[in-house]
């Protein structure tokens, strides 16, 4: 049996795994069937809390929910700093936690949890690419995982499943692909709609993106820090940044909901 607890973050949601004591041993298959929405648990992704390896609080393992393993969730993160928070016995104010990534802190504001994520990389801007027969410009940000930024006027008629897959299998961001956003400027911010890899599918929020779709908007519209950004699960969560001399950033925040939903018990799969 595992024992797991479900988190939800923004509508992005997550099956959690106190794996501290490295007891679980799970394989790929393993992690996609906790993860099917219909026969497991279901869940956007999978989340283990594994003993730090280079001196921070702890390791965090994040699993799509195909069972390979990402780099980075900004809105995982954000779950990960409340449940190691909880594990603690609430004794937290801010906890450290190693990824692929970098790096990553959380700290703890109400019912919200702030995360300082790794510095973005590799921005390219007005990228010129057939997106189904359409040309389009696209911007691309690394911000903890590789991100497609495109602008839209109308967000509720893009097919964000055919275009996202086209996206994300595209030739121009081979061989590890890219996640894929849209965005839609407001008098409030932005709103978003993003299709994530390894999902694959449109889900109700990812992190990384809203992130990197604020950090656009900066450079494209001039926005100042924070950025509201709205998401399709209804939430509005907030993007601190500091932009550099040399145009890069630092100093870069997310904050927004991290709730635990419920904890039980499954079968391990087979």
């Amino acid at each position: 049996m595992i024992h797991f607890w479900k988190m939800n973050g923004a509508g992005n949601d997550f099956v959690m795994i106190d794996n501290r004591t490295l007891r679980y041993d799970l394989g790929r298959e393993q992690i996609a069937a906790l993860c099917d929405r219909h026969h497991g648990v279901g869940a956007d992704g999978l989340i283990a809390v594994e003993p730090a390896q280079s001196g921070a609080d702890f390791r965090m393992r994040y699993y799509n929910a195909d069972g390979g393993e990402a780099e980075m969730c900004g809105n995982g993160a954000r779950c990960f700093g409340r449940f190691t928070n909880m594990l603690s016995g609430w004794s937290l104010e801010k906890v450290d936690f190693e990824t692929p990534a970098g790096l990553i802190e959380a700290s703890y504001h109400g019912d919200n949890v702030r995360i300082a994520m790794s510095d973005p990389h590799s921005l390219r801007l007005n990228i010129a690419l057939d997106l189904c027969g359409q040309q389009k410009t696209v911007h691309f940000l690394n911000t903890g995982v590789p991100h497609v930024v495109v602008i839209m006027d109308d967000l509720d008629a893009v097919p964000v499943r055919e275009w996202g897959a086209a996206l994300r299998y595209h030739a121009e961001f081979q061989p590890k692909g890219t996640n894929a956003n849209f965005l839609k400027v407001t008098p409030e911010g932005i709103t978003i709609r993003t299709y994530e890899r390894g999902v694959e599918d449109e889900t109700l929020a990812c992190g990384t993106g809203m992130v990197s779709c604020a950090l656009v908007y900066h450079l494209l519209a001039g926005a100042a820090s924070p950025v509201k950004v709205k998401v399709k699960g209804g939430d509005t969560l907030e993007i601190a940044f500091d932009k550099n001399p040399d145009g890069t950033f630092s100093n870069v925040t997310l904050t927004g909901p991290a709730d635990i939903v419920f904890e039980g018990e499954i079968k391990m799969p087979a």
